[in-house]
Order: structure tokens, then sequence, then C-alpha cells
């Protein structure tokens, strides 16, 4: 009987029972399930399983957090329930009979731009900065300070700052101007064709040859150029900034290949398959669906921005600040990449981004009222927060996930104070340059003049919710919410559950190795070593909100600068993942684990770009090679390669210190202190 035998018979009929199951599978933290019915799990009793850290639902899959010995519960639920697990990209094929069209074709626009948010968020920093150092005008014609009369900028009585302003430029022209490229080979990437052809779609897209996009508007009809066929002419029109144009250029491009590869016999397909789709869809895109493109991007963005700009722009703002959150949580909120990309490009702003920066601050302000109501709840402040922390640098789904759905009234605490938010900015007309970081660093993205006006808004973005959810807790949550159920255990029979569930805990513990020099003498500190070279940061900033929210335990990130993951201390192999590579997890002599995880999402890679160079019950020295992974592919995936470092049991180890701050090399650098 395996371990973890009663727990998974207790899981099962929490899920819904076998006839509620219909795909089940795990990666190396957790378990993915696909449900018929989802409503039927009962979260609440889920999480009171001793083996449980937490839940939450993301693409149409119910996904437990169990920890490192995640594949032995696999094996042991299987075993109780008769149901037959199934590889990961199944479970993902199973979850879209979850979702309606609207949410699938949600999904796959949402995997086409998370991975050109990085370069997006890098553009609208540039473009803040550049506005602040070349656009605003702080110094009158004597070159004073002179705010309210200023006639010229930094960069006006500065060759430095002149020449830094310009030098910028050169990196938002690529990220903005030449954005088409990054959409049409992120497309073919998700489609799973030819990502080199995208790349040459999006560049004629862009070409030199074309009259610039953004310079369209200004120029008579008469001076635009042309190809002339004799029988038609064409105008040479560049598509610099156009979202929907490169979108359906690149949906043109996919599906000619795949058609052609499916008719072309392999002999020829090298040759045909590329000319036969490339050819055509260039045609197809300046011809027929980059001016449809053209026109319902511009149309979209005009619309939004109507809806901001007129006379019900406060009942749009209220609404859409309202209903971000639970956007969020379906997944739908990607589709707002493209709607401020465009709005940008059409207008030199958007004002729907700046509301969507107040929302993450309104989450994270309900979430900070629940950490003060919650002090005493040691467990709870374990996931309030960092997920608070989180919230404020714009990353939401632990919050929204982990803390404010579970509760229920912080997620509508939170909502009420983005709406309140959201209507003043739009009152006050505030407007953002681009995308940028969410939360609280958003206001690096807004307009220098509206700068005054977006701290009025973050004001009450953190204000409202945050008094709104500390009276809301007064009244309904309970005490062993409140000071958790140790504390609020006050008659002896209450201790044997809690004995229980400690007893429970203990019992899937891993088995300890045999002792080695690092824990040689068990009261002695000790430090555990960089496990790979770069820069070491807080948990908080680790993308993946299992790992930020700390539900697997403390530890930190690592932004590597190397490839290849070594033991930070002498330990044995208790976790590898062969289907994949991408982590490993290690038990030392005194029973601390600790989970070494290379990436987000790094297991869709299939163990493409990894190598593992030790298996299940070996036995490790400091510094010895563990995996070895290729940032490369990694980041041609679309994933982070941000690398997290957890503690997932302390065994006998206590007084963890952790040294975030600093450049790590790997086996030399201590990121670690214990006893």
């Amino acid at each position: 009987m395996g371990k973890y035998m009663q727990d998974a018979q207790a899981l099962l009929p929490l899920v819904g029972g076998k006839e509620n199951i219909s795909a089940v599978t795990h990666c190396v933290t957790r378990m993915r399930f696909v449900l018929v019915d989802p409503a039927r799990a009962q979260v609440d009793k889920i999480e009171e399983v001793a083996c449980v850290k937490g839940t939450f639902t993301q693409a149409g899959q119910f996904q437990v957090i169990i920890g490192n010995d995640v594949a032995e519960f696999y094996n042991d639920f299987t075993a109780v329930s008769g149901i037959e697990g199934v590889s990961k990209e199944a479970a993902k094929q199973a979850a879209g009979s979850n979702q309606n069209p609207l949410q699938r074709a949600m999904g796959v626009l949402g995997e086409i731009f998370a991975p050109l948010i990085p370069a997006l968020i890098s553009g609208g920093l540039i473009l803040g900065f550049r506005n602040i150092i070349g656009e605003v005008n702080f110094f009158d014609a004597t070159g004073a300070f002179n705010l309210e009369g200023g006639v010229m900028s930094i960069a006006d009585i500065s060759t430095f700052w002149m020449g830094v302003y310009n030098f910028l430029w050169l990196i938002g022209e690529a990220v903005f101007h030449m954005l088409p490229v990054g959409i049409c080979w992120s497309v073919t990437k998700k489609m799973g064709t030819t990502q080199i052809l995208g790349i040459v779609l999006g560049l004629t897209l862009v070409s030199g040859q074309l009259l610039n996009g953004f310079a369209v508007a200004g120029t008579p009809a008469a001076d635009i150029p042309v190809w002339d066929f004799g029988f038609a002419q064409v105008q040479m029109i560049g598509y610099q900034g156009q979202v929907i144009a490169a979108l359906l250029a690149a949906f043109v491009l996919v599906g000619l290949e795949k058609f052609f590869t499916k008719v072309t016999p392999e002999v020829v397909s090298m040759i045909v398959v590329p000319f036969c789709s490339l050819v055509p869809s260039v045609i197809i895109a300046h011809t027929l669906v980059g001016p449809i493109g053209w026109t319902i991007g511009n149309a979209i963005a005009e619309a939004v921005n109507w809806g901001l700009t007129s006379d019900v722009r406060i009942l749009f703002a209220a609404v859409f600040g309202a209903l971000y959150a639970p956007v969020v949580m379906t997944g739908l909120h990607h589709m707002t990449n493209a709607i401020d990309t465009q709005m940008v490009n059409v207008m030199g702003y958007t004002i729907l981004w700046p509301m969507i920066a107040l929302s993450n601050i309104a989450q994270g302000s309900a979430v900070l009222a629940m950490s003060v109501l919650q002090k005493k709840n040691e467990r709870a402040q374990q996931v309030n927060v960092p997920a608070c922390i989180s919230c404020y640098l714009g990353v939401t789904e632990p919050a929204l996930f982990g803390v404010n759905l579970k509760y229920r009234f912080p997620l509508v605490c939170g909502m009420i104070g983005s709406a309140c938010a959201a209507m003043l900015c739009t009152g006050l007309g505030v407007q953002a340059l681009s995308i940028g970081v969410g939360g609280l660093p958003g206001i690096l993205s807004i307009k220098f003049e509206c700068w005054i006006a977006f701290a009025l808004c973050m004001v009450v973005a953190i204000v409202v919710p945050f008094a709104l959810t500390f009276v809301a807790g007064k009244k309904k949550l309970t005490k062993v919410e409140l000071v958790g159920r140790d504390a609020a255990a006050a008659a002896p029979a209450d201790a044997a559950p809690v004995a229980a569930a400690a007893d429970a805990f203990s019992s899937s513990a891993s088995p300890v190795p045999a002792a080695h020099p690092n824990a040689a003498v068990a009261t002695e500190a000790y430090d555990l070593l960089a496990p790979l070279s770069g820069t070491v940061k807080p948990i908080e900033q680790m993308p993946d909100p299992v790992f930020s929210s700390k539900c697997m335990g403390d530890g930190v990130m690592i932004e590597p600068t190397g490839t290849c993951v070594v033991a930070p201390a002498d330990a044995t192999v208790s976790v590898t993942m062969p289907a994949s590579n991408h982590a490993v997890g290690l038990t030392l002599a005194n029973g601390m684990e600790l989970l070494i995880h290379v990436g987000v999402d790094t297991v869709d890679m299939k163990g493409d770009g990894f190598t593992c160079h030790v298996s299940q019950g070996d036995h490790v020295k400091v510094g010895d090679v563990l995996l070895a992974f290729d940032p490369e592919k990694i980041a041609a995936a679309g994933h982070p390669a941000a690398t997290a470092v957890v503690v997932s049991a302390m065994g006998s180890a206590k007084d963890l210190q952790l040294m975030t701050g600093q450049d790590a090399v790997a086996g030399e650098t201590a990121i670690a202190r214990c006893e």
C-alpha cells in the first residue's frame, strides 16, 4: 500500500468521483485534473487533505498542488481511482472541452501574445523614459527650471541626453514599429508551423520599401506609392504597429502551410511547401487581409477610445474596472494586450492600460487587508504576504486564486475599489504611452504630465479595497480563519485532529539519506550554494503562482546566466522528471527537501533543450551536475527561464536565511543559510 493511498482515497470523492474526471496527469509539483463538471470539486475540503498545499484552476484544468512527491501521489491516485493517466498534452486538449469557443480563442490569443509581453513591457518603459527626457518641457528659453512655462526638455539643453533620447528610439522602433514580425513568428510557433516563414512574412509587412504605416494618414492619396501590375495597382503601404492585420496574415500562412504539407509528396515537400505557402500568403496579406485587418484594428481602437472619452466614459470605466479581475481568472484578459497595442499605434497612447494597472493594485490592497486581519494566522500569511507583493508588482494570479477567490468578499471589495479608481482615472484623462509593468510600477508607463492624477487614482485603488475588505472581514471571517486552527483550538479534544494532520504530514516526508559533511553537526550553521549561476531574487518574483505564493515553501528565484544546474549541497536525488528533465528534487541528510525547477511551464517542451545527468536515488556531492538546459530553446518556446529553488520541507533544519539581491556563481556562492 502506497503512503498516499489514504490521501488519494480522500481526494477522489472531493473532485466529484471517477465519473467526474475526464483526464488526469501531473507535472513536478501538482496534479492536473480535467473535470467534467468543475463545480463539483469541493475546494475547501480538498485543501484540508493532509498532503494538499493548495488548488487553482487554469486553462480548463483543476490543479491540486502536492509538492515533490506528486509522482508517488499520482501513482497511488490512479491505483485508487482505476483511472489511467494521460500525457500533459492530452490533458490540455481534453481541457478544451471545458472551455467555450470564445475561451479557446482567447486562450490561443493569450499564448500568442505571452512571448511578446517582455518586449512590449521593455518598450513601454523606454517610451516612458524618452517622454520624460525629450517630450516634457522642464525649462524656459533661458535654461531655468520652469515647469509651467517651459519650452525646452532635458534633451534640448543637453547633448548627452539628446543622444540617449535618439538612441533609445532604436529599441522603441524595433518593439512597436516592427511588432508584426514578432506576431507572425509567435503565431507560427503556437500553431506548430515553420517559424522562419512567419518571420519572413512579418518582415514583408514592415519592409523599408513600403510607406511607413504611421505616415499613411498624413500622405495624400496621390503620393502613396503603388505596385503597378498593368491590370491592377496595389498600394505599397507598410503595417508598422498593426496587430490585427499581422494576425490575419499569419493565420493565412499557417493555413496554407498545413494544406500544402498535407497534399504534397514528402520527397518534394522541402521545396514545394515553403514556396507555395509564403508567396501566396504575402500576396494575400498586402491585397486582402492586410487592408481588412487595418480597418478592423483601427475600428476597435477607435471604439474603445470613444467609450473612454464619450459622455458614457465614466460608466464604461466603472464596468471595465470592476470586471477586469474576473476576466483575468478566465484567461480572456489577453485580448486587452492587442487592444492596448493597437490604441498606442493608432493614437500614440492608451487609456485602457492605466485601469488595468489600477485593478492589479486594488486586488493587492484587498489581500493586504486580509494580511492585516489574519496577522496571527501563520498558515494564511504564508500565502497572503507574497500574494500581496506579487499583486502590487503586477502579477495577480496568486492573489486572485490563492486569497481573494477563496474568501470571495476580498475579490468583490477589490472589484469595487478598481471600479472607483477606473472612474477617477478616466475622468482625469490619464494616458499611458504603452503597456508596461502592472501594479504600482505601472506609473512608469504613464505620461509624465499625468503622474499626479494617476498617483491619486492609485491612492483610491489602495484605500477603498483595503477599507472595504477590512470591515467585511471583521464580520465574515471566523475565529479559525483569523488566527488559524492551532490558536483557535480551545478544547483538548481539538488537539486530536491537529495531531492527526501532523502525523499525516510527517508520514509523507521522504526517507532521509545517510549523513554528509553539510549536516555533520545539526546545530551548526551551514550554507546552501547556488545551484546555477545568475541573479538571485526573492521567490515572490517568480512568474508562477505556485512558487511565488510560497505554497510549495520558501526559497529564491534565479535569473540564470549559466546553463547547468549543480547540487547546492550533498544530497540524495529524490525527484526527477524523465519525460521533461526540467526539474529535480533533492533530500539532504537532515531531511531538508529542495526542489529546483528550471523555467515556467517548461514541462511543455517535453525535454527539448534539457538533459538530466542524474537518476532518482543517486547520491550527489555539492557541485555535481544535475541537469543542463538550453536558454535559447526555452526562450524560443516562449517560456521564462527563471528558476525556482524551493525549500519544500525543512526536516530538522531551522532558521532558514535567504540571500537575495546578488549575482551568484553555481556551486560557489551561498544563497541560503540554516542550522
